[in-house]
């Protein structure tokens, strides 16, 4: 049995057979008769004018001649005549005009040159090309474009055309160049050079190059060329070898639940690598499969041109309550060839979910909640549960909670736990049973989002709490709390300062209240644990270290006889007025001095006091007369707190002991007499010797220091 010719080779040779030209009509050569043509730019190219006339023929009679221009506003008329869509200055340097038919194709290039000052009418300026043509040159050298199916199999190589020279000079020779030949991909073609016969040695792939521009030209025995290059193009045939291909996903479209039918969900497209001009990449779409296939086995419906998926069911099926799984999973599939079942498939996933909306209002579990609290305490003492049927990844299921009656002192608040939706009632400020043993508070529940229209808040988002508070033994409430009280510092000790009040919460329980000493840093205060008198048992000193900033601190218990017994605690504060109790000090103690010193000066003293103003500074120094003589030292005062020890001559080298009386302001005043020890020393060749002077510690120069500074200080 002969085996059949496949339909696809024989649909080529029907094709490629009538391009090969033969010798027929050689003098006839395919393409623009003129290929360059140059003019002056004009002032304008004006709408519809013929600005020049373009001569193409493709020896067949120009059937289907089809014009394109690069400049998209310029048109090539049926009669050849280029002309303007409309009144235009600046068109550039180049326009390229292409023309192709279904037997032969060329281009030709327009070059404008110059300014815009021209002179005469664009007739005038092309008037040589009306009148007097170019030449037509005869060409020896015919091509036909060359089509050749992608994928073909062995044998290689394999003739697909054939170039034909009408005026072949002896001994010439044939050559082909170009990509695909002499360039990268090298060896794809090749031509006999005696016969003109094009081959090709492997199969092409039109995905990866559609076309190939060769040249053909003919050369002596030397390699010279004779004629040409001429143009030869080389077009791939495209075959369906390409798969559709979803490229864009994953694909996940929503729609919300109880969408009208035909609500567009989202758009699934693929892409063809074949040629788009031919079926091989025409798609069309389809739902193969549906998961889960209920509560109907066709929920959507995809356009087969567009690829949108759209709803088509009724609103009601689309309800994601009611729904076995709100998600669903659908196996889309394109198919080329126009979804002939030749054509190849390409699959993808597509994921829809049904996006809930608030249709469903939150309600109550129960209608009462009676929870119970002891006074005093704390803190959360309820959930309030409730249900809602909505998404609970949604604000269409979480709860909002709001005390709406019943908390007039703010003493209860309600937050959202967001785990489980219920609502936590809080103490926030502590309830008194004495004041009321009981609470009622009316709270309602809505959501975050808004309902839809047609749905509203029931009686069921309402609901009803009752409170009842437990009565515990409370600790007794001192007032004042803290206590003060302003006493004098050094008053006789049994001094009472104040009698403390505590009263018991629990009026009910008629219970008496002891009191007693909690904290007294000092060990000053008593307190009368019947009646709460306290007083002195130590002299309050206002400059202890217990007291800060004038003020002493001790803390009370007041104890009631519940059982267990319940504990207050009470805070008074002493606020202590001076009294000049406190004598004042010098500083330094010690001062040295070289015996043969030049500058006299010994030391700079300061007095500071213990006590406050009035009973501190101007402070009054004074050197004791008694066992001092006159003649030898002298103070001089410098300020309120400072003054200057100087010698009236040089002494020698050897320890003294100054008597310094230093007397503060205070009413009655306090004096303290202080020595200050002098060391004079012997100071030789920057040498300070104290030897016979005693142990020093300081230089003369290091006291003087210190003092100013702590002059500078104060």
């Amino acid at each position: 049995m002969q085996p059949r010719t496949p339909l696809v080779l024989c649909v080529l040779l029907s094709q490629v057979l009538p391009l090969l030209t033969s010798a027929e009509d050689l003098d006839c050569a395919p393409g623009f008769q003129q290929k360059v043509f140059h003019i002056d730019q004009p002032a304008e190219f004006v709408e519809d004018r013929a600005i020049l006339n373009l001569n193409f023929s493709d020896c067949k009679g120009n059937d289907q001649l089809h014009y394109e221009v690069s400049n998209p506003y310029f048109r090539v008329n049926n009669d050849g005549d280029l002309v303007a869509m409309r009144n235009i200055t600046a068109v550039g340097k180049t326009l390229f005009i292409h023309a192709r038919t279904r037997h032969a194709e060329d281009m030709a290039e327009l070059v404008i040159v110059g300014g815009k000052d021209i002179q005469g009418s664009l007739q005038d300026i092309f008037k040589f090309a009306r009148t007097s043509p170019v030449p037509r040159q005869k060409r020896s050298i015919v091509v036909s474009p060359i089509l050749i199916p992608e994928n073909q199999r062995q044998p290689f190589p394999r003739d697909v055309g054939k170039v034909v020279d009408s005026d072949r000079r002896e001994g010439s020779r044939f050559r082909l160049t170009g990509k695909g030949v002499d360039q990268e991909p090298k060896g794809i073609f090749r031509i006999n050079e005696n016969t003109g016969s094009v081959s090709v040695t492997r199969p092409l792939d039109r995905e990866m190059i559609a076309t190939y521009q060769l040249f053909v030209e003919t050369t002596d025995a030397n390699g010279r060329t004779l004629e040409g290059p001429v143009p030869l193009e080389v077009i791939v045939i495209d075959q369906n070898d390409n798969r559709p291909i979803f490229q864009e996903g994953p694909y996940i479209g929503h729609v919300m639940e109880g969408s009208p039918t035909g609500t567009t969900v989202m758009r699934m497209t693929a892409f063809d690598a074949d040629d788009p001009a031919t079926d091989n990449a025409l798609l069309r779409y389809n739902i193969r499969q549906q998961t889960p296939d209920k509560p109907s086995p066709n929920m959507f419906y995809i356009d087969p041109e567009k690829g949108d998926i759209v709803t088509v069911v009724s609103p009601a099926l689309l309800d994601r309550e009611t729904l076995e799984n709100p998600k669903y999973e659908l196996i889309i599939e394109a198919q080329d060839m126009a979804g002939l079942n030749v054509g190849l498939i390409g699959t993808a996933t597509a994921t829809i979910v049904i996006d809930d909306k608030n249709d469903h209002a939150p309600k109550f579990t129960k209608k009462e909640f009676q929870p119970t609290v002891e006074e005093g305490a704390m803190g959360v003492i309820v959930n309030l549960t409730v249900e809602d049927k909505d998404d609970p990844t949604t604000g269409a299921w979480r709860a909002a909670y709001t005390i709406i009656n019943g908390n007039p002192g703010q003493s209860f608040e309600i937050h959202t736990n967001p785990q489980t939706n219920e609502g936590m009632l809080s103490v926030v400020k502590p309830l008194d049973y004495e004041i009321s043993a009981f609470h009622t508070l009316l709270i309602k529940v809505e959501n975050e989002d808004p309902l839809v229209p047609d749905v509203s808040y029931g009686p069921s988002s309402t609901a009803t709490v009752h409170i009842t508070v437990l009565d515990v033994n409370e600790g007794p409430v001192f007032y004042p709390d803290p206590m003060m009280v302003t006493r004098q510092e050094n008053i006789s000790v049994g001094s009472v300062l104040l009698t403390v009040n505590a009263t018991d919460p629990d009026t009910l329980q008629h219970q008496t209240i002891r009191y007693s000493v909690y904290k007294d840093p000092a060990g000053w205060l008593n307190i009368n644990p019947i009646n709460g008198t306290v007083d002195t048992m130590a002299v309050l000193d206002r400059e202890s270290p217990f007291v800060h900033n004038s003020v002493y601190t001790a803390l009370f218990l007041a104890i009631d006889s519940g059982n267990p017994p319940a504990t207050g605690t009470g805070t008074l504060l002493i606020t202590l007025e001076d009294v000049n109790d406190n004598a004042p000090f010098i500083y330094p103690t010690v001062a040295e001095i070289c015996n043969d010193a030049k500058n006299l000066s010994v030391v700079i003293l300061g007095a500071s006091d213990k006590d406050l103003h009035p009973n501190t500074d101007p402070f009054k120094f004074e050197i004791h007369k008694q066992t001092v003589p006159d003649k030898v030292w002298k103070i001089s005062k410098i300020n309120n707190t400072h003054a200057l020890v100087s010698l009236l001559q040089n002494l020698n080298k050897a320890n003294y002991h100054l008597p310094i009386m230093v007397t503060d302001s205070g009413k009655p005043p306090m004096t303290n007499i202080t020595d200050l020890r002098v060391h004079v020393c012997s100071c030789r060749n920057s040498k300070v010797d104290c030897n016979a002077a005693g142990a020093l510690h300081f230089s003369l120069t290091s006291v003087l220091l210190i003092s100013l500074f702590s002059l500078t200080c104060l």
